[in-house]
């Protein structure tokens, strides 16, 4: 599998009740599987890396294979590992994650047994010292991982982070990316990040997540990614949802505005991941930050049309590659 992607990320059992259409129960998903979803949209196979526990449906490994998503450095522990995830819409953008009975209630559906007794996480400030019990951890690493052309880190723990991208590096790796975890992306962090970006090739917050970074210092978004470039990254881009993203290259100091691809609105579930996917794919193939961002915006596009992690992997083909020309004349170089 040399010069493969790699994704290291976390798998969830996703209930999910989107904003249009019927809920999907115990399905696929997680950060992991919508990152490397946006990157099949334009490469034949990915390779996954995760932990799960017993109690994860060894089915569903064989379904990651045939779509294309090597799922060997996917660690089963043994015991179960809760990795139920619910998230219900209020409107086509906006999602709960809490109270399920009340919602299924609400909307006069049936309670799913296999929600019983689940929690709503809560968002705690990280760690600097313990990652967290589903982060994949150094020694899970396949040897031939190690050879892989690019690794994007979906949202995982700081210290999880700061562990792998000098383990890609040094094992050979010249492209990593990483989306950061939402419960480090907070004022108290911002010093972290000095050493955690430092030769990383890209870093892919959202908007509300480096506005969260940055709280009292400044509201100058374009300022944000000029910092967060000077601790060592090459690229920054700022995901901005349905009014697309920002671009900033540290070499250059250029500076891109890419609007959303103009698609039907059904599902923007792991739209930022499949966004993260995509980029990794489109600088892989290009080494050009620009092209990336494009190549990742599409994946977004065919992500949100439908419902799960799969979806956007049944586009016609051609289709990714017609909507990549199309969008080139709506980018505008500020």
């Amino acid at each position: 599998m040399d010069h493969a992607l790699n994704f290291v990320g976390q798998l969830r059992r996703q209930y999910l009740i989107p904003p249009e259409g019927r809920p999907f129960l115990d399905v696929p998903g997680g950060n992991l599987l919508y990152s490397a979803a946006g990157a099949r949209q334009w490469v034949d196979v990915v390779q996954l890396m995760a932990r799960a526990g017993e109690d994860y449906p060894h089915d569903w490994l064989k379904i990651f294979q045939q779509k294309g998503m090597d799922p060997r450095g996917i660690k089963i522990l043994p015991g179960a590992i809760d990795l139920r995830t619910f998230q219900v819409y209020t409107d086509s953008r906006n999602f709960q994650r809490s109270n399920p009975i009340s919602h299924f209630a609400r909307l006069g559906l049936p309670f799913p047994k296999g929600l019983l007794g689940y929690q709503s996480p809560q968002l705690e400030q990280d760690s600097r010292v313990t990652t967290n019990q589903d982060s994949p951890k150094l020694t899970d690493i396949p040897a031939d991982y190690l050879f892989a052309k690019a690794v994007h880190l979906a949202p995982l723990d700081l210290l999880t982070h700061s562990q792998f991208s000098p383990a890609f590096r040094h094992g050979g790796v010249s492209i990593v990316t990483i989306d950061p975890g939402p419960s480090y992306m907070n004022a108290n962090f911002l010093d972290d990040l000095r050493s955690l970006l430092q030769d990383i090739t890209a870093f892919l917050p959202s908007e509300e997540e480096i506005r969260s970074l940055f709280w009292g210092r400044t509201n100058d978004l374009w300022e944000m990614a000029a910092t967060l470039a000077s601790y060592g990254c090459e690229i920054i881009v700022i995901k901005r949802g349905g009014l697309g993203q920002f671009v900033f290259e540290r070499a250059s100091g250029k500076k891109w505005e890419i609007p959303a691809y103009p698609s039907r609105l059904v599902d923007p579930t792991g739209a930022g991941d499949a966004f993260c996917g995509g980029f990794l794919a489109g600088y892989a193939a290009t080494l050009d930050p620009l092209q990336a961002a494009m190549y990742g915006n599409i994946s977004a596009s065919f992500t949100i049309e439908g419902t799960g992690v799969f979806y956007s992997l049944d586009s016609m083909p051609g289709l990714a590659q017609a909507r990549l020309q199309s969008l080139g004349s709506l980018i505008r170089q500020v």
